[in-house]
């Protein structure tokens, strides 16, 4: 089923063609214009797909690439295909095909099931000392909402009044022999009253496409990847079912400092070997743009790890905080002139066999262990 044809379009139809030619079809084929006509009830869903999967941008691209797959067979009503239980023609004796008819008739007035939604999804993109500390996003969205003209209701308003089938009373008998039987009204649906028209606004579907804003909370410690949901800002359900949810998809620019495992922030510190060997404080950064102050002490190897606690980000679970890790790398200094050269000269003198007595055997070579220090 080509989706355009449906609605007599083209492939390059803009969304007021698609609306219009919903609208002049649905006004055709609507059901409550063409009470008990299977095939303009058929016809009337075709319309309504189609005129859902054009409007929606991303259901249309995906429609177009041969994404979305045919499901007009899925729905197709089998079983019974090449035979007439119609009862035109046919005298008021009591016969199989009249009986049958009527039981078809009766199951196609039942009310339809209410049908959830849409989901919605969008993508966010943040810098890291937003989505580490939280933020809110005001976002544009085009949503299918009930109509305000109908209320959803699909139905224009007028006034109630007597169906003239029935004379209110919501069934008809019909004698078959010596056989009375009784069914619902195919002109008001059982209701008693007459069936009122189309929405003139909505064609009879219910709702509407609209644009509108809406903000959204980013909680602190989202990471990247992660998705944020909005409950009731998909699409408004049909028949009374509940609307979708919206969910926004989070990409978060890296940090050149810093690299998140979970919720802890990891970072390398560079220090010379005088600070390695007789231990110092630095000023090193956290994530939330300020900084600490760390106790290096004397004797620290490049590799060591000091763990400050409730420096990384909050879980999204129960809001508690990770931790920041630093590792220290020791960096060698850049030798400008014969002093220095000299210095290191004698130190290689006094300590270079103490530190190769010193070296660990290959079965004892693991992670160096982590320092808790407190912020």
């Amino acid at each position: 089923m080509d989706l355009y044809i449906v609605l007599g379009l083209s492939h390059g139809a803009t969304e007021s063609d698609i609306k219009r030619a919903y609208r002049r079809l649905a006004r055709r084929f609507h059901p409550d214009v063409n009470p008990g006509d299977h095939t303009a009830e058929v016809r009337f869903r075709q319309i309504v797909e189609a005129y859902e999967t054009l409007m929606d941008p991303q259901r249309r691209s995906r429609y177009d690439s041969g994404l979305v797959a045919d499901t007009e067979d899925a729905r197709r009503t089998s079983g019974f295909e090449g035979f007439d239980f119609s009862t035109r023609g046919v005298d008021h004796s009591a016969t199989f095909g009249d009986l049958f008819a009527e039981v078809l008739s009766a199951r196609g007035t039942r009310p339809r099931s209410p049908e959830r939604g849409a989901d919605l999804h969008q993508s966010v993109q943040l810098a890291f000392d937003e989505a580490f500390a939280g933020t809110t996003r005001t976002l544009t969205l085009t949503r299918r909402e009930h109509c305000r003209t109908c209320r959803g209701s699909g139905r224009s308003r007028m006034s109630s009044s007597p169906c003239t089938a029935c004379d209110g009373a919501g069934s008809v008998r019909s004698v078959r022999g010596h056989m009375v039987f009784s069914r619902s009204c195919s002109a008001c649906g059982g209701t008693g009253q007459r069936r009122p028209r189309p929405c003139e606004q909505c064609a009879g579907a219910g709702q509407e496409t609209r644009t509108e804003t809406v903000e959204v909370r980013i909680p602190a410690g989202i990471g990247d990847g992660d998705r944020v949901r909005v409950p009731g800002k998909g699409n408004a359900g049909l028949y009374g079912g509940s609307p979708g949810d919206l969910y926004i998809s989070i990409h978060v620019a890296p940090n050149p400092r810093f690299r998140r495992e979970g919720d802890d922030f990891h970072l390398i510190l560079p220090i010379a070997v005088h600070e390695a060997a007789l231990g110092t404080r630095v000023d090193v950064p956290t994530p939330d743009g300020g900084t600490t102050r760390l106790r290096v002490p004397p004797g620290t190897q490049s590799g060591q790890r000091f763990r400050l606690r409730d420096r990384g980000a909050a879980s999204a679970r129960d809001g508690r905080r990770g931790d920041l890790i630093i590792e220290v790398r020791l960096m060698l200094p850049k030798i400008l002139d014969e002093r220095s050269k000299e210095l290191l000269r004698e130190f290689g003198r006094i300590n270079g066999e103490s530190v190769r007595e010193s070296l660990p055997d290959a079965a004892s070579y693991t992670d160096a262990p982590s320092h808790e220090q407190k912020p």
